[in-house]
């Protein structure tokens, strides 16, 4: 067995990341079963258990845009921006600019202290003519410094995990309210690569995926002060299993599926606001627990949910719940969110999240705000959790520069006296 301390204090969020991913524990449980009174797993004492879905390379569903960041985590019907690489490229299409650049820097446990634990994102996207437009995005997630110890507690090492994506994409217009894109991505994950557990030497994983998107996006009113709908539809990190120990069972890295709509309403040539809505659900099988029929059914000790291929467990995602209906319902997360422009130079956010208790628990308010000046623009985001199962990006502020390169080319030259 190989434990893990990092250099600086950590919340059980962090703990559960890296074990979950790579470590395969044993643990000895009771029966149990789904009550259809309580509507969840309950063990012998007749208690809810949570069942929350826990896939490999989680940093990958990590939300990077801090003007997301303030509206509840829904992206994936906003107008465009460069972040739009995250959520749904297809939105890329419908860019007023014809490149867009943004850098963001999210803080990682930082209400505990800790300053080595971040992450980086860069996006970016090109619009090759009024029809197809190309994005790239770079994504870093560094874990901070850890000590590694053997079963003994001896100390055989710090090490410096680390987490990397690459993307690029391509979104083209069907017509004038419709685009779709495809993204291709390649995520590597380097956790404790070299050190032992048991029998077998942990490695780095890789793995290649991909992502497709479509939005829609129509004027609505009259010929005078319009308004937009945007409905968007997001499948990503559809990509091949990853194992960190070789010759073991591969895991499920976290494909998502994304559905949303944002109404934006322009009031005057000052004043605008959008309000939007988003539902996702992680195509991934869902656990079952020790005790379960269909837990280990071919009795290989290896649980059956591991086992699924990756378009069996997409496809099977929908229905494998041991739940059934109720309990696929209680793996939907829900993202709502309002945002406020003046004259498209300041902006005002605000949202909130939703996940239902037995499936993780996250609950958040959010709040953000954004200013364009010039060429360069800001977003900044807050997170205030409202349960005791508290996020790692807990009361710290995010933020995000942009550069509109358009307007730097259209800004008119200095003439020198």
């Amino acid at each position: 067995m190989l434990f893990l301390r990092f250099m600086n204090p950590y919340s059980h969020f962090m703990r559960s990341l890296i074990i979950a991913t790579f470590l395969i524990v044993n643990i000895n449980l009771q029966a149990q079963v789904w009550s259809p009174f309580k509507h969840c797993i309950v063990d012998a004492s007749d208690e809810c258990l949570q069942n929350t879905i826990l896939t490999a390379m989680p940093f990958l569903r990590i939300n990077p845009d801090t003007r997301s960041g303030g509206l509840g985590d829904a992206g994936v019907a906003l107008s465009a921006d460069p972040n739009a690489m995250h959520h749904n490229a297809a939105r890329l299409a419908f860019a007023e600019n014809n490149v867009g650049v943004s850098a963001t820097y999210s803080p990682w446990l930082r209400n505990l202290g800790i300053d080595d634990i971040y992450l980086l994102y860069l996006s970016g996207y090109y619009k090759l003519d009024k029809l197809q437009t190309v994005g790239f995005a770079l994504r870093y997630f560094s874990l901070g410094k850890i000590e590694f110890r053997d079963e003994n507690g001896q100390d055989i090492g710090i090490g410096q995990p680390n987490e990397m994506e690459i993307v690029g994409a391509y979104s083209r217009k069907l017509s004038d309210q419709f685009s779709a894109s495809l993204s291709a991505k390649f995520a590597y994950s380097n956790l404790a690569t070299g050190k032992i557990v048991g029998n077998s030497t942990i490695t780095t994983a890789t793995t290649f995926a991909a992502d497709i998107g479509l939005f829609y996006r129509n004027k609505l009113g009259a010929s005078g002060r319009r308004n937009y709908l945007n409905v968007g539809l997001a499948l990503t990190n559809l990509g091949s299993k990853v194992t960190y120990i070789k010759s073991t069972v591969k895991d499920f890295i976290p494909s998502n599926m994304a559905l949303g709509a944002a109404y934006e309403m322009n009031f005057d040539d000052y004043n605008s606001l959008t309000a939007t809505l988003e539902i996702d659900k992680l195509l991934v099988p869902t656990p079952r627990k020790e005790g379960d029929p269909l837990f280990d059914a071919d009795s290989n000790k290896i649980a059956d949910y591991r086992e699924k291929g990756l378009f069996e467990g997409i496809f099977g995602s929908f229905s494998d719940a041991p739940g059934g209906f109720t309990e696929e319902l209680q793996e939907l997360t829900y993202s709502v969110g309002l945002e406020y422009w003046y004259d498209k130079q300041f902006a005002l956010r605000a949202g909130y999240f939703y996940e239902n208790a037995l499936k993780g628990n996250r609950k958040f308010l959010t709040l953000g705000c954004g200013i364009k000046y010039n060429v360069f623009g800001i977003n900044l985001s807050y997170l205030i959790p409202t349960t005791n199962n508290r996020s790692p990006l807990s009361n710290t502020i995010r933020f995000s520069i942009s550069y509109d390169f358009d307007a730097s080319a259209k800004a008119p030259a200095t003439v020198p006296e």
